[in-house]
């Protein structure tokens, strides 16, 4: 196993300038994984990201044929890819873990808070924020790198956007 980084990002609302900053400052990286609330930014995406992509749709994703969520694989971990905003999210995190469980995921990423999020508690639950429309008090874009070394250590960092 080599070591894998993994970009995740959410709610670009059509609005890709961080986004397209984001992506310069982070170089190179194996996967995007894009959280819903795409509203158009899938063209852009499509056209100049050079790894592997997964999305899913968002709240705000109505002319789009990605599904509202999805489990990949990735060097052996299951990862949960919801937008989250049927699970309750603005009240916390518990029917999103619970949902997990039964799952049976190692990770969940979600969105549609717009601010990050992270607990790494046996389940990693992770919010990269916005990158386009940030809630939290500094209002800087943000989204998360998660890199899996070669003995599948997972470390994860949620950047700003500078």
């Amino acid at each position: 196993m080599s070591k894998t980084r993994i970009m995740v990002v959410s709610d670009s609302h059509g609005n890709n300038r961080y986004l397209n900053k984001a992506i310069e400052e982070v170089g190179t990286f194996d996967l995007l994984l894009h959280l819903g609330d795409l509203e158009g930014s899938e063209h852009f995406i499509n056209t100049f990201v050079q790894s592997k992509i997964e999305m899913i749709s968002g709240n705000n994703d109505y002319m789009t044929d990605y599904p509202s969520e999805k489990i990949i694989e990735v060097e052996g971990y299951r990862i949960w890819m919801t937008h989250g905003h049927r699970y309750q999210v603005y009240a916390g995190v518990s029917s999103l873990r619970d949902a997990a469980i039964k799952k049976g995921v190692d990770i969940v990423l979600f969105g549609h808070i717009h601010q990050p999020y992270l607990e790494k508690d046996g389940l990693i639950i992770l919010n990269p924020g916005s990158i386009s429309l940030p809630r939290q008090s500094d209002r800087i874009p943000t989204y998360a790198i998660m890199e899996i070394d070669e003995k599948g250590e997972i470390s994860i960092d949620i950047k700003r956007v500078n």
